[in-house]
């Protein structure tokens, strides 16, 4: 799976079937190469394999260095062995690794917010982590070395309510493995199509991230993994238009029967205990 996103001056493929884009995070986990490369890998030469689902994969060998502050490309991506961070603030950092808006993050020091770093390093673990692996091979880095500490609080905060819209669902429960993990392939741009197979509503508030300027909270009470199809546009001028798909609130509630609801109510926040500058190489 390829999902490909444009906001602004960049627009950046993931390997690993996500993409992170100026701090905002798209869900997915299929196996297409990464842009440039082929079905059997980085220049044609090795195969693309995906670890296993059930690894917990670090970083076993990591350089950390500032980043040029004239360069132009920021991405989280995956090069062969190398799980690579580039030109990201910790604040991106931890946005990509907990999945949360800016606003979930407290306490965060302002150098944190405008000093960029490159990372790159070696899995202890053969083959290309999926989201949620490379997730938490970015916490575990912030923790080493970053010396990051921080806990969870609830706190009440603007957001947007994911619930179930008047009339009921209108997806199909998936048929796929109930532990596999959830998959989305879709196109970018202004418009959006996308196909989720195997996901739950936890999954889809993550995904949603990325069009939402506020934490998502899920409050549909369905349990389980579905299946279904999204499109919309997000130009809303172009909504005048009779032929144009319609923007995201109302393609959720018209072609999934849910519903996003600006609301307060608690969210999880992470507060910043202690961090600090990398650690030496």
């Amino acid at each position: 799976m390829i999902c490909r996103v444009k906001m602004g001056r960049k627009l950046w493929v993931g390997g690993a079937g996500w993409v992170v884009v100026a701090g905002a995070m798209l869900l997915g986990v299929g196996s297409a190469p990464l842009a440039g490369q082929t079905a059997q890998g980085a220049a044609g030469t090795e195969p693309v394999k995906m670890m296993a689902a059930n690894a917990d994969p670090a970083y076993e060998v990591v350089t950390i260095k500032p980043s040029d502050p004239n360069a132009r490309n920021d991405a989280f991506d995956v090069r062969g062995r190398h799980e690579v961070i580039e030109n990201q603030p910790v604040e991106i950092m931890l946005m990509m690794a907990y999945g949360m808006q800016k606003s979930q993050i407290v306490d965060l020091p302002d150098w944190a917010r405008t000093e960029h770093f490159d990372v790159d390093g070696v899995s202890d673990v053969e083959g290309k982590p999926n989201l949620r692996q490379f997730q938490s091979m970015v916490r575990k880095l912030l923790a080493q070395r970053f010396g990051l500490k921080l806990h969870h609080e609830q706190r009440e905060m603007p957001v947007f309510a994911l619930t179930v819209a008047k009339g009921g669902v209108k997806i199909a429960r998936s048929t796929g493995d109930p532990n596999g993990m959830p998959r989305e392939d879709g196109e970018g741009g202004n418009v959006r199509t996308c196909q989720f197979a195997n996901t739950s509503m936890a999954d889809l508030a993550l995904y949603l991230l990325l069009d939402v300027d506020r934490p998502l909270v899920d409050q549909t009470g369905l349990q389980g993994r579905y299946d279904f199809q999204l499109k919309w546009s997000r130009d809303e001028s172009s909504t005048a238009d009779p032929n144009a798909l319609p923007g995201l609130f109302t393609a959720i509630q018209e072609q999934l029967g849910l519903k996003l609801v600006p609301v307060k109510a608690p969210a999880d926040v992470i507060v910043i205990d202690h961090v600090e500058r990398p650690s030496a190489n």
